[in-house]
């Protein structure tokens, strides 16, 4: 994941930001941001501009729908990788229509993570 140089992680249960920053933290990526609902993410986002965010899709204040819509506003080019239970499939698919540029499912598989993270960093 050489062209991230920073990664805002989203997500309203603070474990999940702390298992996702752990996983982030092993494939050296050092600048990590974090916030707990969607009006925090787009903020952070406004103020960070991360290389990368990973996006909860359920989430208080403004879900990961919502906040995706407003990061691509600030930025058409912005690389989100929405999160989500395997349950929740349709509503990544709408994300992904909207341009989401991956997906990652809960419980975390540390090398899926790795993987859809890579993916997405070297994608135009």
């Amino acid at each position: 994941m050489s062209s991230v140089k920073s990664v805002l992680v989203v997500d309203d249960a603070a474990f999940m930001r702390v298992v996702l920053k752990d996983i982030l933290k092993n494939t050296g990526i050092t600048a990590i941001f974090e916030a707990g609902d969607g009006l925090e993410a787009v903020k952070s986002f406004k103020d960070n501009r991360p290389s990368l965010v990973t996006m909860d899709v359920n989430m208080p204040k403004a879900d990961g729908i919502q906040a995706l819509k407003a990061i691509l506003t600030i930025d058409p080019t912005a690389k989100v990788v929405m999160v989500t239970a395997v349950e929740q499939k349709h509503v990544v698919d709408d994300a992904m229509k909207i341009g989401a540029k991956g997906y990652i499912t809960k419980p975390f598989d540390r090398e899926m993570v790795s993987s859809v993270l890579s993916n997405v960093s070297r994608s135009a």
